[in-house]
Order: structure tokens, then C-alpha cells, then sequence
């Protein structure tokens, strides 16, 4: 549709609509492919559920996009109100682009241009690359995640102040850096990841009461450097440095408040349990109890992250009851996902224990403060009844306030391998066993839960690409595993996106992965109108970005976001990109694939 052309309230289900010219169109509808290419003109009011559209200028004014649509915005202006939830997608890597909402489910990638006005709610997240700009304000809510680079700019606030989601990445650690963004709302519970800065040795001042120094040496150089925060009214607030030693959410293995610990004068609430106190520990190789003396006593608080998968969120895990045998535990027992359970002298952790019957996370609770004993050793102890661990310092101790009246002077960090009480046993072979005994008892035992939702699965990848322009290239062909994509010329690299799931999600929590797994992609193939040429950057031992190792050879699993560099093979060349896909899925179905699937019956 060209100059003076004006449409109103067309749908699309899987055909094209290109606007220039100055062509506009209102309240139009995408489903499934459908798809609107605005080049110039105005597009106003779009409410994508599938498709979407793709910017290379006009403007856009005001659009909803989810149920897997995407926003894709290369050039041009997008302002009025842009909602984005509910598996809908924004990728903007150039162009002008305000008032963006970002809901649970929702997603927004920043590779450049500039962008103001963007809020994320609980379960939504945005990611800014280093060429992009925030002009303006990027409010988050607790739940929010969201990264941004240290030249971003602009103002993120913190919202309820509570958020621990923002991770601040892209940090040089050859030379000084001031991140150009003002972090607002910043309160005693706040966090914030520095990626890539060096815990070791760091060190921080007050530069003045609205800022923050962080001084490190660069884990790779030597080399120190300063990273410079500005954070209004920081130094009267509050402010502190933790080990991250995950890269990521630290894990804890702790109890909750209540557990209830045995010791020779009989049980103690673990909150009450005090340096020097004795505890009864069962030696499971001689299969006798003996006391050990508690020699550090840790506490800390947790929020839940409702946006990460509920056994990275912090849920805690209730064991009700009877759960594991008559009177084990005696009473319902409360502790966090990765605490380890001792069976047959192996130590098992609860995640992958949780039938949602009898184990199960308890989403009631969101916020509580959590302990650990640590005895002379690692040892099995017993809580509630229930054989259990003591604390292992496998590198989090700095996470934790220690309690009581007497300080320790705390060793160096242990392993599982060389210090563990008990051998620790993920092992699918020996887990699932276990797993599915409990789970057949779990249906039996009084006060059982009953699941909320049940799983569904889908064996649909819905494979596509997205080119470094932002552009969505569907397949062209597909025959059995094998697709092919036609490219424009001069496509440099391309993200092969699909969707994704977790083995121990569509499997069961007893296998132990938690890799967000794609598709097995095989043999990559560009052929232009001249030539084939083989692709096999994924195949090599430093892979780019989104790949996984497989026991194959010849494949590797993308983690549902995966690029693939061309080289320059597209030079000049548009041509037919080919996948073979060794395997792929099943998938956890999203709530906006259920939507659909209700909207189409």
C-alpha cells in the first residue's frame, strides 16, 4: 500500500502487508505469519497474536504484541503505547522507540537505537546491548529482569525497591568505567549483578553520598580497575558487596525457620542452635550417631524471583508429613531447593525430589530468612526427623550473617568430591527410583497437595531465524528435519530461535539438567545460485553464543536463542540457508501457546 492508500481493521493470518509511501493503516490484527512491513507511512493501534511487524521506518503508533508476535524495528518511530507480553517479542537494533510495557512473559531485546519509557513487570524482561541507548526512564517491578551495559545511559528505577533483577554487563575490565545510568529506588533489600567484576579482592568507598567505587583486579591480567555506580543517596541507604559464585543467582542450601534440629538434650529450632552447641550426627558407614560440635551458625534472608524457573526462584521446598516414611519427617518440613536429603548414605538434593504431591514448592511464601549449622565436619544431622546435611562452605559462606555471641575464623572452601559427609548423588539412574517410590506414596499421604496446573507438552519447535537486522525469516521448506530459510544478501550472522524447555521440566526434576534446550542442529548448508558452502561455527569447541555441548560430534543443542555466524558466505549472495535438526523438543507448553490453542478451537 502506497501514497494516500489508508486500510482499517484488516486482518492478517498468514499474508504480507507492506505500507510506504505514506500509506496508512488502523487497527489492523496479525495471526500466525501474517505479517506488516512498514517501509514509510503510518501504522496505528496493531494488535499482533502471531507475526507482527517489521520497521525499516515510518511509524508505528501504539500496538499489543504476544502469543510469539514480534515487534522488529531497524529504523523509524515508534511511540503512542506498545504492550508487550504473553510470549510477544520487541527486537530493536536501530531507530526511535518510546513507551514500551513489558509484561510476564514478555521480552525485549536492545541491540540499538534509542529507546525511553520502557516499564517491566513482575516475569517480563529486557536486555540492552552495548549500542543502545535509554533516553529516558526504564522502570522496573520486583520480578523484572534486565540487563544493561555500562554506557546504556538514562535512569533505571528499582520500582518497589526491592528488585533483584538488573545485571550490569559489558563492564571493561582494562579500564576505568563510569556506568552512565542512575540506578533510582535503591533500598536496603536491593541487588544488583556486576557481571564480570572480579569479587576477589574488591574493594569499595563512598565516593560521595550518591555514588559508589568498586576497585578489583581482572581475573585474566592482574590488571586493577575502578567500576563507578551512581546510586542517589547510596552511602546513608546502605550498600555491600557478595560473592556471586554461579555468575548468577548465588544457591543456598539452608533451613527455615522452625526445622527442627536433634542434639543430645533433644530437638533445638535451628534459629536457636548456638556456636559450641553439640548435635547428634548419624555415621553412616558404621551406622551409629555420634556428636559433633557446631562451629559456625549462618542466616540470611531471601526474596523469591517469581521470573526464574521455581527451583532457581528461591520457593522453598515443604515436605509434608510422613512424606518419606511413617513419622519422617515428624512434622511438615521446610527447606530450600538445593538442600540434600540422605538416603541409603547418599546425599540427594530436594529439587529433584519434588513430585508436587507430598514435595512440593510452597508459592504461599515469598520472602523468609533461612539458616545453616555448620558442624567440625560435614555431617549427616537430622531435622524433623528426616536424615539430612550440615552445612558445606562450598564458596557462599559470605552470603550469610553469622549468629550469636562468639565470631569463628572460617577455612578455606571445601568440595563435595574431598569433604562431603556422604557421597552426593545426582544420578539420574539412582534419582528416579527414589523419585518415583515417594511420588506413588506422595498420593496416599494425608494433607497432600493436589498440582494447581498439569503439564502439557508440544512437540512443535516453531523454528525460525532472526537476521542481525532484527528481520523474522520463517522456513521456506520443510521436509521431515530439514528446513530452509531464504536470506537476503549480506546477512552476516542470523539467531536461530525456537522454543525451549529444561530436561528435568519435560522429563522429570530427577535428571539433572536445567539447560534451556532448542533444537540438535546437524549440517548447516548456504548454497547461492553458484555454490554450497558448508556452515560449522557451531560446531567447533569455542561455539557463539547460545550453543550447548552434545555427546555427538556432529550437532549441537542451541538453548532456543542461538547465533549462527555466516562469514562471508552472503557476501553479495542472497541464498537458501539449510538446517538438518537431529532432535528436538518435547516443550513445556507456554500459557500464550494455551491462549491460542483456546482462541483457534
Amino acid at each position: 500500500m502506497s501514497a494516500g492508500g489508508y486500510v482499517s481493521g484488516t486482518t492478517l493470518n498468514n499474508g504480507k502487508l507492506t505500507v510506504l509511501d505514506g500509506g496508512t493503516v488502523t487497527d489492523a490484527t496479525t495471526h500466525d505469519y501474517g505479517n506488516v512491513t512498514l517501509i514509510s507511512g503510518t501504522v496505528n493501534n496493531l494488535s499482533a497474536t502471531g507475526g507482527g511487524i517489521t520497521m525499516t521506518g515510518g511509524t508505528l503508533s501504539g500496538g499489543t504484541f504476544q502469543s510469539g508476535a514480534t515487534m522488529t524495528v531497524s529504523a523509524g518511530t515508534v511511540d503512542g503505547i506498545i504492550n508487550i507480553n504473553n510470549n510477544g517479542h520487541a527486537n530493536v537494533s536501530g531507530g526511535t522507540v518510546s513507551d514500551i510495557n513489558i509484561a510476564s512473559g514478555g521480552s525485549g531485546a536492545i541491540t540499538g537505537g534509542s529507546v525511553a519509557d520502557v516499564t517491566v513487570s513482575s516475569g517480563g524482561t529486557v536486555n540492552f546491548s552495548s549500542g543502545a541507548t535509554l533516553t529516558d526512564t526504564l522502570t522496573l517491578s520486583s520480578g523484572a529482569t534486565a540487563s544493561i551495559t555500562g554506557n546504556t545511559g538514562g535512569t533505571v528505577d528499582l520500582g518497589d525497591g526491592y528488585t533483584s533483577g538488573l545485571t550490569i554487563t559489558g563492564l571493561n575490565t582494562s579500564t576505568d568505567t563510569n556506568v552512565t545510568t542512575t540506578i533510582n529506588g535503591w533500598t536496603k533489600d536491593s541487588q544488583i549483578d556486576l557481571q564480570y567484576v572480579t569479587f576477589d579482592n574488591a574493594k569499595w568507598v563512598y565516593a560521595d553520598k550518591n555514588t559508589v567505587a568498586i576497585t578489583t583486579k581482572d581475573a585474566t591480567t592482574g590488571d586493577t580497575y575502578t567500576v563507578t555506580l551512581n546510586i542517589p543517596n547510596v552511602e546513608e541507604t546502605g550498600f555491600n558487596l557478595v560473592n556471586d559464585n554461579q555468575g548468577g543467582t548465588t544457591i543456598v542450601t539452608c533451613f527455615l525457620a522452625g526445622s527442627m534440629i536433634c542434639t543430645p538434650n533433644g530437638d533445638v529450632a535451628v534459629e536457636d542452635i548456638q556456636i559450641g552447641d553439640q548435635l547428634v550426627t548419624f555415621d553412616w558407614e558404621h551406622d551409629k550417631e555420634v556428636t559433633r560440635p557446631v562451629v559456625w551458625v549462618g542466616k540470611a534472608h531471601a526474596k523469591v524471583r517469581a521470573d526464574l524457573p521455581d527451583d532457581e526462584a528461591g520457593y522453598p521446598v515443604r515436605i509434608i508429613k510422613n512424606a518419606i516414611s511413617d513419622g519422617v519427617p515428624y512434622k511438615d518440613m521446610l527447606i530450600t531447593a538445593e538442600h540434600c536429603l540422605c538416603f541409603e548414605g547418599k546425599f540427594v538434593p530436594v529439587r529433584m525430589l519434588v513430585n508436587g504431591f507430598s514435595i512440593f514448592y510452597d508459592k504461599s511464601i515469598t520472602s523468609y530468612d533461612y539458616y545453616h549449622v555448620e558442624t567440625d565436619q560435614h555431617s549427616v544431622i537430622t531435622a524433623d526427623g528426616m536424615l539430612t546435611e550440615s552445612y558445606l562452605d562450598t564458596g557462599n559462606r559470605r552470603t550469610f550473617r553469622q549468629e550469636g555471641q562468639v565470631a569463628t575464623l572460617c577455612g578455606s572452601v571445601r568440595n563435595w568430591e574431598e569433604d562431603a559427609g556422604a557421597p552426593l548423588c545426582v544420578d539420574r539412574a539412582c534419582v528416579e527410583p527414589l523419585f518415583h517410590k515417594l511420588e506413588a506414596r506422595g498420593n496416599c499421604v494425608i494433607g497432600h497437595n493436589v498440582p494447581s496446573k498439569q503439564t502439557v507438552l508440544v512437540a512443535d519447535p516453531n523454528l525460525h531465524l532472526v537476521t542481525q537486522a532484527g528481520a523474522v525469516v520463517r522456513p521456506v521448506r520443510q521436509e521431515g528435519q530439514h528446513y530452509s530459510f531464504m536470506l537476503p544478501a549480506n546477512t552476516q550472522s542470523v539467531r536461530i530461535v525456537s522454543r525451549a524447555s529444561r530436561p528435568a521440566d519435560v522429563i522429570g526434576p530427577f535428571v539433572d539438567d536445567r539447560r534451556q534446550m532448542g533444537v540438535a542442529v546437524a549440517d548447516v548448508h548456504f548454497t547461492t545460485a553458484k555454490k554450497l558452502y558448508p556452515i560449522t561455527a557451531h560446531l567447533q569447541a569455542e561455539k557463539p553464543e547460545g550453543w550447548h555441548d552434545t555427546d555427538w560430534t556432529d550437532c549441537a543443542w542451541t538453548n532456543g536463542n542461538a547465533v549462527l555466524p555466516l562469514g562471508d558466505f552472503t557476501k553479495g549472495n542472497m541464498g537458501l540457508l539449510s538446517l538438518t535438526v537431529r532432535a528436538a523438543g518435547p516443550y513445556l507448553l507456554g500459557e500464550s501457546d494455551k491462549q491460542a490453542r483456546v482462541l483457534s478451537a
